[in-house]
């Protein structure tokens, strides 16, 4: 039974699964310390733990199957992601005060579609660029690669969810990139997006979401409103210093001063109860993960394992940017969580499905003959 196990687990890389588990671990010890004074807070810790074993699970099964066998079913795949984000249009539900219906919920389940969505772009552009490989900067595959983002990107909007909008463009960027499109192209699309932001500034975004970005500039414009989440953020992390007031300590934490403190805001926790020590710790396992992710995109056999690696390392460096930026007054506030850290059943499911692609790929890596 041993050796059977070894030979199943048998090329799977070590040194990413640690530092995953590790972010995963300490995320849960830090989620139970924001909820510690909430009602039932048990709750949250339990939901944690159901994810991540079924994450788990999924990661498993995901590594079991050939990534260029699955990356054939994309037909089946982008149509599934758009029955999703069409879905959540009609069924959809969210916060009444950010106007944003991006969850599908059964009961006390739910789930994020955009988020599944995520692992199916990847996949789905992944295969697309492959297929064009040489002849990306043809304008008719171009035309073909931008409508490819335009869609999903545009049924997100209408939820409206620029924070998750953006990050399928970031990815977008990063994968054709490698896929060495022409400068030209990308300052061109700079240009384009320069034009959709002042018309969705006008015409998408909510009133919510554009106060989100001006206060982001002055948090102190409206302390008591849109400017308290980062306020509060930065008094947390400020407070913490070097080593932190100690775990289940913090003052902002668990009196309650700090907003969003399990999901959106769990590095200011992190920043309060463990100071810089340990916000230090968490950026190292997380860039150490992204970093291992590239270099397993590097050593991929074919360029649809480089471009998925390459996929998933842009989707978790996005998240961990923007996650982190906002929660010390570098980037606006958008609800993007910190991968594996921050408390959310779909986040932490989805990035587990996407680390199992990328097992995947490492476990059929190209072997080097002397």
């Amino acid at each position: 039974m041993l050796e059977n196990f070894r030979q199943k687990i048998k090329g799977y890389d070590t040194p990413l699964i640690a530092l995953v588990m590790a972010a995963t671990f300490i995320g849960m010890l830090f989620v139970y310390s924001a909820t510690k004074s909430y009602d039932n807070h048990l709750k949250y810790i339990v939901v944690q733990s159901v994810a991540l074993i079924l994450g788990l699970v999924l990661m498993y099964y995901v590594t079991r199957i050939d990534y260029e066998h699955l990356s054939t079913f994309w037909p089946f795949i982008v149509g599934f992601c758009l029955f999703l984000l069409v879905l959540v249009m009609f069924v959809g539900t969210g916060e009444t005060s950010t106007g944003t219906r991006g969850w599908i919920r059964i009961g006390s389940i739910g789930i994020q579609p955009s988020e599944l969505v995520k692992i199916g772009f990847i996949i789905t552009l992944s295969k697309h660029l492959s297929t064009v490989e040489d002849d990306v900067n043809y304008i008719k595959n171009v035309a073909y690669l931008l409508l490819h983002l335009a869609i999903p990107v545009g049924l997100i909007m209408l939820q409206p969810d620029a924070g998750t909008a953006m990050v399928f463009a970031f990815i977008f960027i990063v994968m054709v990139f490698v896929a060495g499109i022409d400068w030209r192209y990308i300052a061109t699309a700079f240009g384009g997006f320069a034009v959709f932001a002042t018309l969705a500034w006008s015409f998408l975004l909510s009133n919510y979401q554009r106060e989100r970005f001006l206060v982001f500039f002055n948090p102190e414009k409206d302390p008591g409103g849109f400017g308290y989440h980062v306020m509060q953020s930065k008094i947390a992390i400020g407070s913490g210093k070097i080593f932190g007031k100690g775990i289940f300590k913090g003052i902002q934490t668990q009196l309650g001063f700090l907003p969003e403190k399990h999901t959106d805001f769990i590095f200011a926790v992190i920043g309060e109860e463990a100071g810089l020590i340990g916000c230090l710790v968490i950026v190292g396992l997380l860039i150490g993960i992204i970093i291992r992710c590239i270099y397993i995109g590097q050593n991929a056999k074919n360029s649809i394992g480089t471009f998925m690696c390459v996929g998933v390392a842009a989707m978790w460096l996005f998240h961990t940017f923007e996650n982190i930026g906002m929660t010390i007054g570098l980037m606006p506030v958008t609800g993007i969580p910190l991968p594996f850290v921050s408390y959310g059943g779909s986040s932490l499911m989805t990035n587990f499905i996407a680390l199992g692609l990328v097992l995947s790929v490492r476990m059929r890596r190209r072997t080097i003959n002397f």
